[in-house]
């Protein structure tokens, strides 16, 4: 590898001149390389910048690419219904089809489903449907949970700890500069994983919830599952007191599980987003509910619109990637997850055999990388007080030169094209960063 990126750093400060900051996602200035790197093409697992480096993509688009790049049998469905045109703005077949495979798939019961763009937007029309349907106003959002950049939502994301507030009575802390700061008043920020807390919340603020946000398994921190009978007890508290719970499946949908996770913890919500993996790097995402709650999107009183839903080639990506999962789900996914185990496995083998504080905790083909000294991460609080940013961030720098691309955050995607000779490359070059580290 050339290690210098000559190319990249020619292309971004010639893009900074036409780009806002040279980068059209602000997550992209945080790449391990200490630059935005740019490529000049992907396939499967690999991908390669425009100075010749290859990598080993974990990253894979921050999830959508659940088969790699650009896999074959969805490129060839695109290409042959986009000839029919790109976007109709009205209906067509395919979205019938692909809206019964999802709700097939989907632990939800007696479901609809409505279908947009992007994560950011699906997860505001969920947070009007709650509203609607309870008509009832405020929110509850954990700590360390992501939900998109809107201003209704963007709170207390990676807060910091210094202006967090108490841990019983968190601060909503924004993200941003530019955001509307009253959107925080229908806004109540709890610290995830832990019953008492949220109790304490309904207690408080019981007759004014409209629902609760969650992600199931937290993917934005540290990849935490649920402790045992915590979501069930969130879900309980929402139908003692009239609120809806939303799961945010926008990065576990259609990953960890056909079913997301709602089929891997056996808990369904009254109501759910998706995006990402549901159409293989395609643009799509969609909200999916219990039909009482959906009609009120159905019969026009929360209003839903978007030029660019269900356009040609996103529905035909989105019908390829449920289609294949459909017939292939039980090999598929035990094919994925024996990949992140063998992943997950061997990096706690080779941090324990290095004596490193390199801490790895997921599920599945989902995983995330740490360095702390504490066995568990439960929450983002204990993520702020007990991980090591700056270790992480020069271990993906050191990664990178050795062929292997991670994301800033520390979360691995596997996709099943991923080979075996990838995941021991990647190992190999772990074993060999950790005992330089």
């Amino acid at each position: 590898m050339t290690n210098q990126f000559d190319n990249s750093k020619k292309m971004y400060n010639q893009a900074k001149k036409y780009i806002a900051g040279g980068i059209s996602s602000q997550i992209r200035k945080n790449d391990p390389a200490k630059i935005p790197l740019f490529f000049s093409h992907a396939k499967g697992s690999k991908m390669w910048d425009v100075d010749g480096n290859e990598y080993i993509d974990y990253i894979q688009g921050m999830g959508p690419n659940l088969f790699g790049h650009s896999p074959d049998f969805i490129s060839e469905l695109v290409k042959k219904e986009m000839d029919r045109g790109y976007v109709f703005a009205a209906q067509f077949e395919k979205e019938i089809e692909i809206a019964k495979m999802a709700l097939e798939l989907i632990p939800i019961k007696n479901a609809t489903a409505r279908f947009a763009i992007s994560g950011t937007e699906i997860d505001q029309l969920l947070f009007r449907v709650m509203r609607g349907y309870t008509k009832k106003n405020k929110i509850v959002k954990f700590e360390g949970h992501y939900h998109g950049w809107m201003d209704s939502v963007n709170y207390s994301v990676h807060p910091s700890l210094s202006i967090a507030g108490d841990e019983n009575n968190p601060n909503p802390i924004p993200e941003s500069t530019g955001m509307d700061l009253n959107t925080r008043k229908s806004l109540i920020i709890c610290e995830w994983n832990d019953e008492e807390k949220i109790e304490k919340v309904f207690n408080e603020f019981g007759d004014d919830i409209a629902g609760v946000i969650t992600e199931p398994i937290l993917a934005n921190t540290n990849c935490i599952l649920p402790k045992k009978g915590y979501l069930e007890k969130v879900k309980s508290l929402c139908e003692k007191h009239n609120a809806l719970l939303a799961f945010d499946e926008v990065i576990t949908g259609f990953r960890v599980a056909a079913g997301g996770a709602q089929e891997l913890l056996k808990i369904t919500p009254h109501i759910a987003t998706y995006a990402k993996s549901m159409a293989g790097g395609f643009p799509m995402s969609m909200i999916v509910g219990e039909k009482q709650i959906m009609n009120e999107i159905g019969n026009g009183n929360v209003y839903h619109g978007g030029s660019f839903n269900s356009n040609v080639m996103s529905t035909a990506a989105t019908y390829a990637t449920l289609k294949y999962l459909q017939d292939s789900k039980t090999t598929f996914y035990e094919n994925l997850n024996k990949k992140g185990e063998f992943m997950i496995e061997n990096l706690k083998s080779v941090s324990k055999s290095q004596e490193s504080d390199m801490h790895v905790q997921g599920i599945g083909s989902l995983l995330s990388i740490s360095f702390t000294n504490k066995e568990e991460i439960i929450n983002w609080r204990d993520h702020a007080k007990n991980c090591n940013e700056e270790k992480y961030s020069i271990f993906a720098y050191e990664m990178l030169k050795n062929g292997i691309r991670l994301s800033s955050n520390g979360r691995m995607h596997i996709s099943s094209a991923h080979t075996h000779e990838d995941l021991e490359k990647t190992i190999s070059a772990v074993e060999k960063v950790l005992s330089k580290l």
